[in-house]
């Protein structure tokens, strides 16, 4: 298990205060380890092993799981055992109907450190919101890094574990042990179909699973892309189906609340507003793309977006696609008085591809650190605007 500590830096100094800890991320990302990490941190800081109740909500096996009030009744007695603060440990929360006014009477009438897990990026939206009004804190909780696949693999960073980490993205249980690629593609397509199952289909009753499941294919084929309901109604058109402007935008949101797409804004850089139109497109973990698809080295341009776009969102960067002109800034991230701007490509292979990747940055008049990110193994820096190996920078402690 290897100590994620980006997000325990994070989650850290609000341990033991009166708020409830919410992670939420897409299923299998490792949500559930960050709970036992959480644990083994409140041990360290004097916490006993008896203080604990972890319930998991995706379990079939207890029967006081059925319901918010036998629930509530086990967390009762519980508690009133333990003559000390006892942690909660609610994992996959969601699963349980009404769950959060559970949560509302637990903080009320214990005494409770609660930690919750959900794979539900809307879960926060609704009634928790209203019920705890501020009294909860958030924490997103993505698949590994680059940099944490090499300390869970055990390795220096190189070409070969790099393309293998293009291939198969980050799911944490992929680098447990030395799966042979099938196996891979497998796990993948399981987690995949269970996102379309029980966090789409189920809960929002959506009929039509195969109409669900060639959009969802359109999005991830096209990751990095722009993209518009208009052009997906034409797509859906070619294939003799029809679709509603309202169901391509309800099923965007049933993407985004199961934590499985992004979409990213697009802002003017120079005139500094945000664009309402031509969103992008990025998957949460790009090993899935080549699990259903296929393709992510022959589309590396597209998979190395996407790994740079997960980093900068690990990293807190509220992340927008910039324009300058007439010219395409792949990332303006902002976090805090912080700012960077990132181009991203395969290889400087020729003078045409360097100068379309560094103007555009050069056209920016700020003195915002600027990037060329790409596979090249030697530098083409320009004008003081460096170009870094994609290794290199997603390794880097700051920017």
């Amino acid at each position: 298990m290897i100590e994620r500590e980006l997000y325990i830096r994070k989650i850290r100094p609000f341990m033991n205060q009166n708020i409830v800890k919410v992670l939420t991320g897409i299923r299998r990302c490792g949500k559930s380890v960050m709970l036992q990490l959480i644990q083994e941190d409140l041990i360290k800081q004097g916490a006993e092993q008896e203080q604990f109740l972890f319930v998991n909500f995706e379990s079939k096996s207890e029967t006081y799981l059925q319901s918010v009030e036998t629930c509530y009744q086990h967390i009762k007695q519980f508690t009133e055992k333990s003559k000390k603060r006892v942690y909660l440990m609610l994992d996959e929360i969601q699963e349980l109907t009404g769950w959060e006014t559970m949560v509302n009477a637990c903080m009320i009438d214990f005494d409770v450190d609660i930690y919750i897990t959900g794979s539900n990026a809307k879960m926060l939206s609704g009634e928790l919101a209203t019920y705890l009004g501020g009294r909860y804190v958030e924490f997103k909780v993505y698949p590994f890094s680059y940099g944490e696949m090499l300390s869970a693999v055990g390795e220096e960073a190189s070409p070969q574990n790099f393309q293998r980490y293009l291939v198969q993205g980050g799911m944490p249980f992929l680098y447990q042990f030395p799966f042979q690629d099938e196996s891979v593609k497998q796990y993948l397509n399981d987690i995949y179909s269970s996102i379309i199952l029980k966090d789409i289909a189920e809960r929002y009753k959506i009929r039509d699973l195969e109409q669900l499941k060639r959009i969802f294919l359109y999005f991830i084929t096209g990751i990095g892309h722009t993209f518009s309901a208009g052009n997906i109604i034409k797509y859906l058109k070619n294939e003799r189906r029809s679709l509603s402007m309202e169901t391509v935008y309800n099923y965007i949101e049933y993407g985004k609340s199961a934590c499985l797409f992004h979409f990213v804004k697009r802002e003017d850089v120079i005139g500094k507003r945000v664009l309402q139109f031509q969103e992008k497109i990025y998957l949460a973990d790009h090993g899935m793309r080549e699990a259903i698809y296929g393709n992510n080295l022959r589309d590396i341009d597209q998979i190395l977006e996407n790994i740079i776009y997960m980093e900068l969102l690990r990293r807190g960067y509220e992340v927008y696609v910039g324009k300058a002109d007439t010219q395409e800034v792949d990332f303006v991230a902002k976090k805090g008085n912080e700012k960077i701007y990132v181009q991203v490509a395969y290889l400087l292979a020729d003078e045409r591809t360097v100068e379309r990747e560094f103007s555009v940055l050069e056209k920016i008049p700020d003195n915002y650190p600027k990037y060329v990110v790409t596979m090249d193994e030697i530098s083409r820096s320009r004008n003081g605007i460096p170009n870094k190996n994609i290794r290199d920078f997603l390794l880097m402690d700051q920017w």
